[in-house]
Order: structure tokens, then C-alpha cells, then sequence
């Protein structure tokens, strides 16, 4: 049993291991390029990591191939365009702003400015409403006055209706 435990233990080191891609590159600007771009760009199978450090089979691909163009002297702006040619507006973390993604640039701040204003609205009418209260005496709630935005008869029923219920 004793051997069979320190087999298991010297064999699962092996299988945890993780793939290392090791690029040459023809100058060092070339490799902080590749360690912007491999940065920059999502992973499309996983969604929540970028091609850096994903270790998806597609995200190698998508390595290897931003190193193929680099070394070609592709610059960033090709790069990234042939990305997004090929995998959408996805594959970037900062989607350029053009008609398809204004909703997601901009809609925050429209939401921001209407909730904002929804609160303005409701303080000012707030603050109107307590205005107009604090000049009308505050009865015991029986009497309406005509001037609280009834009119004379209106104001007279309703007076005739609380007093009945009173009564009971």
C-alpha cells in the first residue's frame, strides 16, 4: 500500500503540467509588442482570459500567429484588425467605438444622466409639495379647503363624506 501511495505521489506532478511557448524574436521591441498584444486580445473559447495566459488550444494558435505577424513586420493595427476579422469585436477587451458599440460606450452615461435627473425631478417635486404644506394649517384631516386643489364643491362633498364616516 505504502508503494502504491508514493507511485501516485511521484506521478501527479506529471500530469499538472502546463505548456510553455518560448518565441524568439529578431529584437526586444518585437517581444514587448507580442506581450501588449497577447495582453490586449480575449481568448475566444475562453471568454475571461486573454491569449496570454489562456491555455486553450486556440489561444496557442492565436500566439503563434501574432508572432508569425510581428516578425513579418505586421504592425499593432493589422494585427488587431485581422483579429477581429476573424473572431469579431469579441476577441478585444476595449472594443472600438463605431455603430454596433455605442450602446455599450455610451449607455452607462445615458442611464447615469437619467437616473440623475429622475432625482432632481423628485426633490424639486418634493420640495414644492412641502412648500405648499407648510402654508395651509394641518388639520385633524377633516377639512379640505378648496384652495388645496379642489374645487368649492368638491372640497364641500368631501368634507360631507369624512364627516359621515366619522360618525360610524
Amino acid at each position: 500500500m505504502r508503494t502504491l501511495l508514493l507511485w501516485l505521489m511521484l506521478l501527479a506532478p506529471l500530469s499538472a503540467q502546463a505548456a510553455i511557448d518560448a518565441y524568439e524574436f529578431s529584437d526586444e521591441q518585437k517581444e514587448e509588442r507580442f506581450q501588449q498584444l497577447t495582453n490586449e486580445l480575449r481568448c475566444p473559447k475562453c471568454q475571461n482570459q486573454n491569449i496570454a495566459d489562456s491555455d486553450a488550444p486556440l489561444a496557442a494558435d492565436l500566439r503563434r500567429e501574432v508572432h508569425r505577424m510581428l516578425e513579418e513586420g505586421e504592425p499593432d493595427d493589422s494585427i488587431i484588425d485581422f483579429m477581429v476579422t476573424r473572431y469579431g469585436d469579441f476577441v478585444l477587451y476595449r472594443p472600438r467605438v463605431n455603430e454596433t458599440t455605442w450602446l455599450l460606450w455610451y449607455g452607462p452615461f445615458v442611464l447615469l444622466g437619467i437616473g440623475i435627473l429622475v432625482v432632481v425631478l423628485i426633490s424639486r417635486n418634493r420640495r414644492q409639495n412641502a412648500r405648499a404644506a407648510d402654508g395651509k394649517p394641518a388639520a385633524a384631516g377633516s377639512q379640505y379647503q378648496a384652495s388645496e386643489g379642489l374645487s368649492v364643491e368638491e372640497a364641500e362633498r368631501l368634507n360631507k363624506l369624512l364627516q359621515q364616516d366619522s360618525d360610524k
